[in-house]
């Protein structure tokens, strides 16, 4: 019989699991609102759920990949455009071309990041916002698209204004669910320990064998079909897309806005900064100018005074971790030496931490 070892490795902690528990609870709350909600709800819901998508997107690839893009609204407009060239003129139901606008991103992005990943630094983030702008232009010439003035989706004329809503709602919060769970997943892996080694230090992770070139290639395809998906979802809702409208540089801006407030490099961030980017722009967006000084104004404050973004100020000051992706070694009591535990001593005495994701940390 083989003896127990006098250790165990966990991940959870106990706020990671109560996290889980009103997660599921607000999710399944959440996915009842059609029933006793507002429309009203709905669409602000759908808004602010594609700007957590992107906003979670560009974090995988800027702040778990080192990959700081200012362009990423190439990938936001390019899938809105495909799910309405799929619904106006191939037939599709709108429903159903939003998965195959985002899976169109994706598969762009392949041979874009030839381009792209000629560069480094700051030239990549220029690079990147040049290539959003060849998408625009690109698209504004089209003229059975409705060129630089844009077009209606005409798909969902024949169905009822409630049910689209809904539904389009409740793909939303899918897509929400979809992406915290999947990203959550993908950085508890080794890949996603072997994209942080590329981030620190791209040089030393190609000594240990980590495929640096493949993984960025990963990462910037699938953060391009993130990027698709919240396009295809939003002008789904919205109706009606434009090049200057899909293609803004806005869009980048407030997702940067949103992970900078919520703490880069975190899970939790884009989820933080979501909330507060919603609570900005429901209750100030009426005083116009000044709506944008506020969002500069808190941006600065925060770099400057929480440089992790307000969830790294927590998790530094008090703990505080929905989703820990680093690895803890507890010390079980029994197995250490009576004279080497205090007779005070509680048992979180014997929890030690291996910070397998230092930077993260």
């Amino acid at each position: 019989m083989t003896p127990s070892l006098p250790f165990s490795v966990e991940r959870a902690t106990a706020m990671s699991r109560m996290a889980g528990v009103v997660g599921v609870v607000l999710a399944l709350l959440a996915a009842s609102l059609p029933f006793w909600g507002e429309s009203s709800w709905m669409r602000e819901f759908v808004e602010i759920a594609c700007y957590f998508i992107f906003a979670m997107m560009w974090n995988l690839l800027a702040g778990y990949g080192g990959m700081v893009s200012i362009g990423q609204q190439a990938f936001f407009g390019f899938g809105g455009y495909v799910m309405l060239i799929l619904g106006n003129f191939a037939g599709l139901n709108p429903f159903v071309a939003i998965p195959l606008g985002a899976l169109a991103a994706g598969l762009i992005a392949v041979p874009v990041s030839f381009v792209a990943f000629r560069l480094s630094g700051g030239y990549f983030a220029i690079g990147t916002w040049v290539i959003a702008e060849v998408f625009r232009l690109s698209f504004a010439n089209v003229s059975a698209v409705g060129g630089g003035s844009g077009t209606t989706l005409t798909a969902l004329r024949g169905i009822e204004k409630a049910t689209r809503e809904s539904v389009t709602y409740w793909m939303a919060l899918a897509c929400v669910v979809a992406a915290i769970a999947l990203v959550y997943l993908f950085l508890r892996s080794k890949r996603g320990l072997a994209l942080l080694a590329i981030r620190d230090n791209e040089v030393a992770a190609e000594s240990q064998g980590i495929p640096v070139a493949r993984m960025k290639l990963a990462v910037y395809v699938v953060a391009a079909f993130g990027a698709g998906l919240a396009g295809a979802l939003y002008f789904v809702g919205n109706l009606r897309i434009s090049p200057d409208a899909a293609f803004s540089v806005n869009w980048t801006a407030f997702a940067i806005f949103m992970v900078v407030i919520g703490g880069i490099g975190r899970i939790e961030g884009p989820i933080v900064g979501a909330v507060i980017f919603w609570a900005l722009n429901k209750f100030l967006s009426d005083y116009g100018t000044w709506y944008l000084l506020g969002l500069g104004l808190l941006a600065i404050v925060t770099t400057i005074f929480f440089k992790q973004g307000l969830w790294g100020f927590a998790q530094q000051r008090w703990g505080w971790s929905l989703f820990p992706t680093q690895r803890r070694l507890v010390l079980r009591e029994a197995a250490l030496p009576k004279r080497a535990i205090p007779a005070t001593s509680s048992s979180n005495a014997s929890h030690l931490e291996f910070h397998a994701h230092a930077k993260h940390q």
